[in-house]
């Protein structure tokens, strides 16, 4: 028999319930904040011992009322939150199995892709996945299996709480740790975000592409085109997270591509300058600029990031010379409709004329030496010390750094030498000896 007080609190409780299954949405709404006020923090067996070992009884009712009026936005977001206290509650795992076998992921899913939701209650919703994802691995793959992935980067892409993209970046960072058979779908999923039309979300992608990249260890060839791409934007934050990541990248089996793409980037191809040329006679010189401003913001990070990545390895450095580096750089130098690649592009091949002497003795000979002395003394600003001319000179370089690595028989990047800082004052004979043997190619020619 129960004794007296067990029967005064199952009486309680069954009080309780009745008043919430007759309660209207105003009493409902009292009733909830007096739960999340009450039980926050709470672990399981205090949670039983408040509803008279009857916890469930309430979360049953939660979770009905919860996929009856999701689509209404309803209470929506205290209902969430008192599921939570379930789900958080140390010992839980009974409730997380309850709210997970009557389809509370796909709830969940669906409230992130409704136009009527308000925010802070899809924001309700990714803390619950959390909640969720960090219960374990097969919990991480239930989220997977549901199109979960596709369904958290697509939110992520349109909504408009940095302080909500903040929660679902946990939440991916979880998913693509210790889920070995679809961290892969994480990973493309990030990959996916990057052309969006959000900063934060590139910026929190990228910073999850980040992790994500050491965790699987091999990269998808859409990478580089898409981290590329990104280097495009007008805001700093993304560009330092899509650098970072570049360093990375530079790592794996996608480096000479990665490398390739940068350089190439310098110099604007004529489709692309094509594609965005504006009408001359019905546009004004301020508006072409515009136009081209996305290439132009491309072209200065990429003369930034080679810079970043020559000064971390000389072998990089010099992969990059057999890439005709120097010749790019120099054709930015002379972009008079955007100062910061030519600011950018001067004190990146600054850095390479300082360390290699055969890029030193190629750029003095193809500048005259009027504007290499300029260059030398105002490297940074020289783009506001040259005339339209000197501008000219630069764009027009023909200089070939790699030719003469090749004449000399410096190896290239396949055969990954690497020259150390004391042993570079060898390369002053470079030029010499390109030279000469073109010099006996002539003659040779000429005998013939």
């Amino acid at each position: 028999m129960t004794s007296i007080k067990e029967q005064a609190a199952i009486s309680r409780l069954l009080s309780f319930l009745q008043e919430w299954d007759n309660a209207g949405k105003v009493a409902r709404n009292h009733i909830l904040n007096n739960f999340i006020q009450t039980n926050q923090g709470k672990t399981s067996p205090e949670l039983e011992q408040e509803f008279s070992q009857g916890a469930s009884l309430f979360l049953v009712r939660l979770i009905t009322c919860l996929r009856i009026t999701y689509m209404t936005g309803s209470c929506l977001e205290k209902l969430l939150k008192s599921i939570g206290i379930f789900l958080s509650a140390v010992g839980s795992n009974r409730y997380l199995i309850e709210f997970l076998e009557v389809g509370g992921v796909l709830t969940l899913l669906e409230i992130l892709g409704l136009e009527k939701i308000k925010e802070e209650d899809k924001k309700e919703s990714i803390k619950l996945l959390q909640l969720i994802a960090n219960s374990g691995r097969k919990y991480k793959e239930l989220i997977c299996e549901s199109y979960g992935v596709r369904s958290i980067a697509e939110f992520l892409a349109i909504s408009k709480s940095e302080e909500t993209q903040e929660e679902v970046q946990v939440l991916l960072d979880s998913l693509v740790h210790g889920n070995p058979k679809y961290q892969n779908q994480v990973y493309k999923g990030l990959i996916a975000l990057l052309p969006c039309a959000s900063p934060k979300a590139q910026q929190l992608s990228l910073q999850t592409l980040k992790t994500a990249q050491s965790i699987i260890g091999t990269t998808h060839p859409s990478i580089v085109d898409c981290v590329l791409k990104v280097l495009g934007t007008m805001h700093l934050e993304v560009q330092y997270e899509a650098i970072e990541l570049i360093k990375d990248l530079v790592n794996y089996d996608v480096r000479q591509s990665l490398l390739r793409g940068l350089v190439a980037l310098l110099i604007p191809s004529v489709k692309e300058m094509s594609k965005l040329q504006p009408k001359i006679l019905t546009d004004s010189p301020i508006l072409q600029i515009t136009t081209h401003l996305p290439v132009f913001l491309q072209q200065a990070a990429a003369a930034k990031t080679i810079g970043v990545l020559a000064r971390r390895d000389l072998s990089t450095a010099e992969e990059m010379l057999h890439m005709r580096v120097v010749h790019s750089l120099m054709a930015a130098m002379g972009n008079t409709d955007h100062s910061n690649s030519q600011r950018l592009a001067s004190l990146t091949l600054e850095f390479f004329v300082q360390t290699f002497p055969v890029v030193e003795e190629h750029v003095r000979k193809s500048m005259g030496e009027e504007l290499y002395q300029l260059f030398l003394i105002h490297g940074e600003d020289l783009y506001m010390k040259i005339d339209s001319i000197q501008a000219d000179i630069l764009t027009a370089n023909e200089v070939n750094v790699a030719k003469v690595l090749e004449l000399y028989g410096v190896a290239n990047s396949s055969s990954s030498v690497v020259l150390d800082p004391g042993d570079l004052n060898q390369m002053t004979y470079i030029t010499h000896f390109a030279e000469a043997k073109a010099q006996e190619d002539e003659e040779a020619e000429s005998k013939e």
